[in-house]
């Protein structure tokens, strides 16, 4: 059967659809030995489909883990930077990348796949999927400070923050500890929205992605998640997946 090229290169753990358009758009794609077309579609059955000249493979089954990403991590598959990645901290051999990011300063709950119809489904703002982040902020915020944050606000580069949900979880010391829901991740949105505010962000972690959350997964460690909740994370979505999910043993870092 025939399918979008981008949605074909998605599946074998390139990237989201549209980071794939970018693959295609750039002329790194042939299928059957020609150059493909933004639009273009194939059968994997049939054609032969290549990224840089390597043919691509199609998993049957797709790989969906969550992680939690320590401070000092990058949510990246590599990077020029000489710390490590989130990719570094599982050892497996399948093709994964992060859905969403988390700046190197933040922690918390990251999933990795190489489902790209699921990826861009968590990514684009359009399906308003929610994620969950416990903040500590270096102040204690008034009620003026708290509805702007909840209203949205004007970014340094013009962008207007979308409404967010902003409940106070108690005080700390001279700050206070906040939980911050957004259906949007503008990069390092929440640092900057608290700096304009008068609210500097000492630590962020995050705790759920969707319906996914980070439960009682330590710094660094890992697991395959089950079944259900990746039923829960489509919401309907049809599954392609024969029991890659089963396993949900939390993996542990190997000790240097």
């Amino acid at each position: 059967m025939e399918e979008r090229l981008q949605k074909i290169l998605a599946k074998s753990g390139l990237g989201s659809r549209r980071g794939c358009e970018d693959y295609i758009t750039a002329g790194r794609v042939k299928v059957n030995g020609k150059v493909a077309k933004l639009g273009q579609k194939a059968d994997t059955n049939k054609d032969t489909i290549s990224v840089d000249g390597k043919e691509i493979n199609i998993p049957k089954d797709n790989v969906y883990i969550a992680l939690n990403k320590p401070r000092g991590v990058i949510s990246a598959v590599s990077s020029p930077d000489p710390r490590p990645t989130v990719r570094d901290l599982i050892p497996i051999s399948r093709r994964i990348y992060p859905v969403g990011r988390l700046d190197i300063e933040s922690e918390g709950l990251m999933l990795m796949t190489d489902d790209g119809d699921l990826a861009n489904k968590l990514s684009h703002p359009r399906y308003g999927h929610e994620k969950t982040y416990k903040v500590l902020v270096a102040r204690h915020p008034d009620r003026k400070q708290l509805d702007a944050w909840r209203r949205g606000i004007v970014l340094e580069d013009g962008y207007r923050t979308a409404p967010a949900k902003v409940f106070v979880d108690g005080k700390a010391g001279k700050g206070s500890r906040l939980t911050i829901i957004l259906t949007e991740g503008r990069k390092r949105q929440i640092r900057e929205t608290g700096s304009l505010l008068g609210l500097p962000v000492v630590s962020i972690t995050r705790v759920q992605l969707g319906s996914l959350k980070l439960g009682r997964l330590k710094s660094k460690e890992w697991r395959y998640l089950t079944e259900e909740e990746v039923e829960e994370l489509k919401g309907g979505m049809p599954s392609n997946r024969k029991g890659s999910t089963k396993h949900a043993k939390t993996q542990r870092p190997k000790k240097k």
